[in-house]
């Protein structure tokens, strides 16, 4: 007999599902003002301002816990959220932080020469 999956096992394969196939794939803006839609903005702000390091960071939290595998390519990129990585990583779940690790070693690296 085999025990049910935990809540932690469901959220990391939810997550699981909406991870590119590779980093190259999140060709998000840079820089500049970005609305959310409501569907990953659901509560509170929408509009980002990627240039603000604060507002950069909270946009990056939402994209990853909210988004599906077309809005993480549409809003993230690549370069800013390896560069964000190893900050933002204290700043997201553990099931999040552990899926993206997983799948690209190059947060998992980044993230241990921060430390």
């Amino acid at each position: 007999m085999t025990s049910a999956p935990g809540v932690s096992d469901l959220r990391c394969a939810r997550f699981a599902r909406g991870v590119p196939d590779r980093l190259a794939a999140l060709a998000g803006p840079r820089d500049g003002t970005v609305s959310l839609p409501l569907h990953l903005a659901w509560s509170g702000l929408r509009v980002f301002d990627l240039d603000q390091p604060r507002l950069r960071m909270s946009y990056y939290r939402i994209v990853l816990a909210e988004g599906m595998h077309d809005d993480l390519e549409k809003y993230l990129n690549r370069d800013l959220l390896v560069t964000m990585w190893p900050t933002l990583r204290t700043l997201i779940s553990r099931d999040i932080r552990d899926v993206w690790e997983s799948a690209f070693d190059e947060l998992a690296l980044s993230a241990q020469a921060a430390a």
